[in-house]
């Protein structure tokens, strides 16, 4: 789990100031346009819509896009739909795969090819999904607030782990306690950095950094396609390879 949010952290600090900010954006607006249709676009009374909102918040995105998104919902007549894909790459990691996107052929066709062309695999429903737990993950910034305090109120509210790493607070829940951590937050005037629901492997496989890098450089590939909203993988993300990151 641990080493699963530390690559969701070095995503968030490059995705801040690189190309990926326009793809970023993108798919929070996906988001923000599915959840309108869902439950409409008061996000007092939509619980997704208030959680796409503050992750669009989260990486920064401008009001007058979040409002723009919310806005053009109910006039896109596009057929955006909800689709997962699980697959391995190579050395047997697993990969979960979610998207949205308004053509299948397409979508399934380019995941597809990116798996063929980096010796992974096109799975079936369900040959990894078993893999993962679907668990609530904040990401917060550290502030002006008495740390101690914090974390007793967010262990309160129902969170399962809290981890530091480096300025910012990983805060991992059940799904059941997700929407408890997230009150507890906004009764504390805390605004995470993102807000997810994501799949967790139960376990994680560590792999060389030399494959590792390759597997991660795979899991890039398929994050640029545009049908692309999240992968999840259980590689172990070592202190050996965070390194080896940060240098490259």
């Amino acid at each position: 789990m641990s080493g699963h949010s530390k690559w969701s952290t070095i995503k968030r600090k490059k995705g801040a100031t690189d190309a990926r900010r326009s793809k970023i954006f993108s798919r929070v607006s996906k988001e923000i346009n599915i959840a309108v249709r869902e439950g409409g676009s008061d996000p007092d009374n939509n619980s997704r819509l208030r959680l796409a909102i503050a992750n669009a918040r989260g990486v920064n995105m401008p009001k007058d896009n979040i409002e723009r998104a919310i806005n053009s919902a109910d006039k896109n007549d596009s057929d955006l739909q909800e689709v997962t894909y699980e697959g391995y790459a190579p050395n047997g990691i697993a990969l979960f795969i979610e998207c949205m996107t308004d053509n299948h052929n397409r979508t399934i066709s380019n995941i597809r090819s990116i798996f063929n062309r980096r010796g992974g695999s096109l799975g079936i429903s369900g040959s990894v999904g078993y893999m993962f737990d679907r668990k609530g993950v904040f990401t917060i910034s550290k502030g002006d607030f008495d740390s101690e305090e914090f974390e007793l109120e967010i262990i309160d509210a129902g969170a399962e782990d809290i981890e530091e790493e480096g300025d910012i607070y990983v805060i991992t829940t059940s799904l059941e306690d997700f929407g408890k951590v997230q009150k507890k937050l906004e009764e504390m005037k805390i605004t995470p950095d993102t807000a997810e629901l994501q799949r967790v492997p139960m376990e994680t496989k560590k792999l060389e950094s030399g494959e590792a890098i390759k597997i991660l450089r795979l899991i890039e590939e398929f994050e640029e396609l545009d049908d692309i909203q999240n992968v999840y993988h259980n590689l172990e993300i070592t202190d050996e390879l965070m390194v080896t990151l940060e240098e490259k």
